[in-house]
């Protein structure tokens, strides 16, 4: 069905509200409303996407925004139209989330082929130089390990990086090129999966292992430049964002499928899974309604007796120094967010709130 702009007015009065609701229900059905830009999101957390070819990161929030008729979505970090894999996407109170996911690690499988420099760092790009390529295996093998650990990476000036206001592929479309000042990025590990063909047609296939704001294709102009042959980036995959991995990603086709069978929830997890690290502790129902205002709750409102061990209580001596962060949930296992402690006022305080009243 067609949106249309919504012919109703709220008030302040409860009953009223609660009219408009059902009249929004009615007239445009329940998904329609949220699409709409209603107080409320319909599905909430994070999904594993996997991006397929010719899409960029924001075709994907755009088509998921029509798929589920929701506004409120972001994902965690680009990647270029033609790489393939994990784009974690967050809906509804998962958004809150997007610059916490964007600083985790990440893990790629790269096709990097040598003799070769174009000025995008990979083979979409115009060639620039073209090299002969005299390479031994035990050559690549050392250049490639002389970039694990922290190095210092140009960006590309095909990136969305911005300088002076404007984005560096802006400018390159121009024909502008700029000085770019370098960025240390740390890469924990790199293996040489496949360099079978590097003879053939000087192609090798490694996996990355790195930190945020590493250019993949950036990473293999370097090594070419290392080799003295030049090189570029021919195909991309990002394996892994964090604890969301290529195994559990589902395409575009799979989350309207699942939309129309009911089974999405089932796919979407909770903004807490990625505290799961986190101790959790429940709050007393008396101090409900401040849970559900996002106010601070003092050190004695959380659950002392707890036959069903729901509390760590291992560690309940860490759990109440200064500045430890805690999942805090009610008593009916409700979760509210991520609360840090502040040992002066003796009170837990709100640092991530994901609760959403009905």
């Amino acid at each position: 069905m067609q949106s249309t702009a919504l012919p109703i007015t709220f008030s302040s009065s409860t009953t009223r509200r609660n009219d408009n609701l059902v009249a929004a229900f009615e007239i445009f059905g329940c998904d329609d409303y949220f699409y709409l830009g209603g107080h409320m999101n319909k599905y909430n957390g994070l999904i594993n996407i996997y991006k397929e070819q010719g899409f960029t990161s924001n075709d994907v929030v755009a088509k998921l925004r029509g798929i589920l008729h929701q506004k409120k979505i972001g994902h965690t970090g680009t990647l270029d139209p033609d790489a393939t894999g994990v784009l974690v996407v967050c809906l509804g109170t998962g958004t809150k989330l997007v610059e916490m996911l964007t600083d985790h690690d990440k893990e790629y499988i790269a096709v990097c082929k040598l003799g070769v420099t174009t000025d995008t760092q990979d083979m979409s790009g115009t060639i620039l130089e073209e090299a002969e390529v005299n390479v031994t295996r035990q050559q690549l093998h050392e250049a490639v390990q002389a970039f694990v650990g922290d190095y210092d990476q140009i960006p590309p000036m095909f990136s969305a990086i911005k300088q002076n206001g404007k984005k560096l592929y802006e400018l390159a479309r121009e024909g502008i090129e700029v000085e770019r000042k370098p960025r240390k990025v740390h890469i924990s590990a790199i293996t040489i999966l496949d360099d079978s063909n590097l003879d053939k047609d000087n192609t090798f296939v490694m996996e990355v292992k790195c930190s945020k704001g590493t250019y993949i294709r950036t990473l293999c102009n370097d090594i070419g430049f290392r080799l003295g042959c030049g090189a570029a980036m021919q195909n991309l995959m990002r394996t892994r964002v964090g604890a969301f991995a290529l195994d559990t990603a589902v395409k575009l086709s799979q989350v309207e499928e699942m939309r129309d069978n009911g089974t999405l929830e089932g796919i979407i997890q909770s903004p807490e899974y990625i505290f799961k690290d986190l101790d959790k502790i429940h709050v007393k129902d008396s101090c409900r309604a401040l849970l559900e205002n996002g106010n601070s709750f003092r050190k004695d409102n959380v659950v002392n007796e707890d036959p069903d061990e729901v509390n760590d209580t291992e560690f309940s001596e860490q759990m109440f120094t200064d500045g430890n962060m805690v999942r805090v949930y009610a008593e009916d296992d409700t979760f509210f967010g991520i609360y840090k402690y502040d040992a002066r006022t003796r009170q837990f305080k709100v640092d991530k709130f994901f609760f959403e009243k009905n």
